[in-house]
C-alpha cells in the first residue's frame, strides 16, 4: 500500500472571477475513499476551456453566478478544478477489487456515480465535486477507466473531456461509414477528436477552421477544409452533407441547416461564436 499523506499540494478555486481566485496551497486534505471509490495519484491534468468557463461562471444562465455549474446550481467553495485527469490508482474503498491498485487510469470526466450517491443529473469533475489539480482525486471506481497506452500521460490527460464529448455528438448524430460530416471549430480539442472519430467510423470529414489550421487538418485526415471566411453555401452548395457536428455557433448558423440533406442530422455541443444556436 502507498504511503498517502493526510494532506496534499493543489488548487483551490475560491469564487468565479479572475485569476486571484485560484490559490496553490500544500495544507488541502487528501479525499478519503468511499466504498465503491478509488484513490488516485494525479500524474497529469489537462487544461480544458470547461475548467476557464467555470471559472469565470460563463456556464450561469442568469445575472449572477449562483448557477454557474454544469449542473446549474451553485459551486461550493473551495473547489479543485480540473475536469481532464490521468492518473495512478493508489488506494481502494471496501467494495472494489484490491486488483485495481496499481492500475493507469484515465477518469470520465461526467459522472453518474458521485459523493456516495447515484445521480439523476450528471456531475462534473472539477464542477459539481473535486477535480484533478491536485495530487489525488477520489472518483467512483466505475468512472476510472484502466488504460494500456505508448503516449505520455500529458498526452493522455488531453483525451477525456474532448473526445467524449465528440463521441457522444457522432453517437446521438448517428454517423455511420460513407456519410459526409462538417465539423466547424474543427482544430479544437472537442473538434481534431470529432475528426478522428468521424475517419475511424468509415465516414468523410469536412472541416471549418483558420488558414493556419488547414494543412494540419488535411493531414489529421478531412478531405476538405474551409475557411471560416468562406461561405459553406456557395462553397458546398445546399443540401450535401449528411450531418453537422456544430461547436461553434454565430451568425453562419443558419447556413449550416441550408447545406444539411433532407434528413440529415445536427450535433451542437458549443456556441462561442455567439448563441443564436
Amino acid at each position: 500500500m502507498v504511503n498517502i499523506p493526510k494532506t496534499m499540494r493543489g488548487v483551490w478555486l475560491l469564487g468565479h472571477g479572475d485569476f486571484d481566485k485560484l490559490e496553490v496551497r500544500t495544507d488541502i486534505p487528501t479525499p478519503r475513499v468511499r466504498d465503491n471509490e478509488v484513490l488516485i495519484r494525479v500524474s497529469a491534468a489537462g487544461i480544458n476551456n470547461t475548467d476557464i468557463n467555470t471559472r469565470i461562471g460563463w456556464y450561469s444562465k442568469n445575472a449572477g453566478s449562483d448557477d454557474a455549474s454544469w449542473a446549474g446550481e451553485a459551486i461550493h467553495f473551495p473547489r479543485i478544478q480540473g475536469i481532464d485527469v490521468c492518473g495512478v490508482i493508489v488506494d481502494i474503498g471496501k467494495n472494489v477489487n484490491p486488483s485495481r491498485i496499481g492500475d493507469k487510469v484515465l477518469v470520465e470526466p461526467c459522472l453518474k456515480e458521485a459523493a456516495g450517491k447515484t445521480l439523476e443529473s450528471p456531475w462534473f469533475l472539477g464542477s459539481e465535486c473535486d477535480g484533478g489539480f491536485a495530487e489525488f482525486v477520489a472518483v467512483v471506481s466505475r468512472h476510472a477507466h484502466k488504460i494500456a497506452s505508448p503516449l505520455s500521460v500529458t498526452d493522455l490527460a488531453s483525451f477525456p473531456c474532448s473526445y467524449s464529448t465528440a463521441e457522444n455528438m457522432l453517437t446521438k448524430a448517428r454517423v455511420k461509414a460513407g456519410e459526409v460530416v462538417l465539423v466547424t471549430g474543427a482544430s479544437g480539442g472537442v473538434g481534431s477528436a470529432a475528426l478522428q472519430l468521424i475517419k475511424s467510423r468509415g465516414a468523410e470529414a469536412i472541416v471549418v477552421t483558420s488558414p493556419a489550421k488547414v494543412d494540419g487538418l488535411i493531414k489529421l485526415g478531412a478531405r476538405k477544409a474551409i475557411t471560416r471566411a468562406e461561405s459553406l453555401i456557395s462553397t458546398l452548395g445546399e443540401n450535401t452533407v449528411d450531418v453537422v457536428v456544430d461547436l461553434v455557433g454565430g451568425d453562419t448558423w443558419p447556413e449550416l441547416l441550408q447545406i444539411l440533406k433532407p434528413g440529415g442530422r445536427y450535433a451542437v455541443a458549443g456556441a462561442i461564436g455567439g448563441p443564436i444556436v
